[in-house]
């Protein structure tokens, strides 16, 4: 019973945000020095994270899979504009992660889905909940395939004569690994309801991106030559995949759906409180971003592969590490992704039902088991995964935040007003991008590279 209890305790994700930011009788917002939170003084609010927690989980978020394509990101745009993308990329990223919850103060709103309703209505919550499960989901796909196609792979590597030994055998079998660690990892942190408790699963799978990226750090200059790139495009400018590589850097840094889930695990959720995680979040990401990017690309060049690890001999016995790792950030992330799709469902069809625990279970397994499936069947998601990842990733990371906040703010003041004229450009690039994503992914349908791959 005390597991059950900790287990179904109350949710992060249903807490009313705080009033901590006070409005003025206009409705506009007042931002300075954090507020105090009347309920932690009072004592009431023990339930929640502390900061490092939040950091944890929302460094986690942006630390997912989209790492390991940067380095191919760097190689379509260029060493020098690749490295400028990631900067620019990164600081629009926190400004809009913060935005999300500075607009849900402004309408006074408890979700991300709640914000745009407040602001375009039934169109605008239909809208966000689609492009919210959408990434979320094919997230999880994505976390599922790429389980599969490394844990596999490194226990064949460590123990050669594994395959010829019954039963355990199993552990190199690529469908028993993807299911073994769905239903025996991820589906028991999937159970939780208060994001904060994935803090130590996340905190492991931190460690395990470092390994990543020191392991490509140290390993990229002893790779054989005939493995390296072309040394002449090391120092390249501007590559012939600018937005290709901004759909992938975009992909990467996307953790806004989590934003208003991390925000509410925090035990005295305050802007400023939120801008530190936001701010230190951002900052290791970029780091850690930027160092694989830079020590991969210059190494392999015009050889960089999507996922980087697949450059680097099969008997590497580092990056075999660094596989396994990635296959262990995989498993203890697809929680985090699933809390977005049950939180999709609860506020778009229960917003105004209390918790109930039959229903929580059945659409954590419903959408935990339903992900796997696609795991175990698919070893490359094809071009669909790549137009609903690509496109939700700009719809939620650029549009939907700085068209909600050009909606909130004074409405007597001109669209190019200093105070609304970055949410107007954000907007506009996040459309630009989105419709440019969404015709490359086409044009790819049409060729032999966008066929769908079947494992058997």
């Amino acid at each position: 019973m005390p597991l059950l209890v900790g287990l179904f305790d109350s949710s992060a994700s249903r807490r009313s945000l705080d009033s901590s930011i006070p409005l003025t009788s206009n409705g506009r917002t007042v931002i300075g020095e954090d507020t105090l939170d009347l309920d932690a003084i009072a004592g009431k609010r023990t339930a929640g994270g502390g900061m490092f927690d939040s950091i944890a989980n929302m460094a986690n978020s942006i630390l997912g899979a989209g790492i390991i394509g940067l380095p191919y990101a760097v190689r379509q745009a260029g060493f020098f504009t690749g490295l400028l993308l990631l900067v620019i990329l990164c600081a629009v990223t926190d400004w809009t992660i913060r935005l999300i919850v500075i607009n849900a103060k402004l309408s006074g709103s408890h979700s991300y889905i709640e914000i745009m309703n407040h602001c375009f209505g039934s169109s605008g919550r239909a809208a966000v909940s689609f492009f919210q499960f959408a990434f979320a989901f094919g997230g999880m796909c994505a976390f599922g395939i790429i389980i599969g196609d490394t844990l596999p792979h490194v226990m064949r590597s460590l123990f050669p004569h594994l395959a010829s030994i019954p039963v355990l055998n199993l552990l190199t079998n690529r469908q028993f690994v993807i299911a073994f660690c769905t239903i025996c990892v991820s589906y028991p942190l999937s159970l939780y309801r208060d994001i904060h408790k994935l803090a130590r699963a996340s905190g492991l799978a931190l460690i395990g991106m470092f390994i990543i990226v020191i392991s490509v750090l140290v390993e990229g200059p002893h790779v054989p030559n005939e493995l390296k790139g072309d040394p002449s495009q090391k120092w390249s400018v501007v590559g012939p995949g600018v937005f290709q590589a901004i759909g992938v850097i975009s992909f990467a840094f996307v953790c806004h759906h989590n934003s208003l889930l991390i925000y509410g695990s925090l035990r005295t959720p305050t802007l400023d409180r939120f801008t530190k995680v936001t701010h230190v979040s951002t900052f290791i990401s970029l780091v850690c971003c930027a160092t694989l990017a830079v020590a991969a690309y210059v190494v392999f060049t015009d050889k960089t592969e999507g996922n980087i690890l697949n450059n680097f001999p099969l008997d590497d016995t580092m990056i075999n590490v660094a596989r396994f790792a990635f296959g262990l950030n995989m498993f203890t992330t697809l929680p985090l992704e699933l809390f977005v799709c049950r939180e999709v469902i609860e506020q778009f069809f229960f917003s105004h039902e209390t918790f109930n625990l039959q229903r929580h279970i059945f659409f954590t397994s419903v959408i935990l088991f339903s992900s796997m499936f696609v795991s175990l069947i698919t070893c490359d998601l094809g071009v669909m995964l790549e137009i609903t990842g690509g496109v939700s990733a700009t719809a939620l990371a650029y549009i939907f935040p700085a068209a909600c906040y050009f909606k909130l703010t004074d409405k007597t003041l001109p669209w190019h007003h200093r105070a609304k004229l970055p949410a107007v450009a954000c907007t506009a690039f996040g459309i630009v991008v989105m419709v440019i994503s969404l015709y490359l992914a086409l044009g790819k349908s049409w060729t032999p590279e966008g066929t769908a791959k079947i494992c058997m």
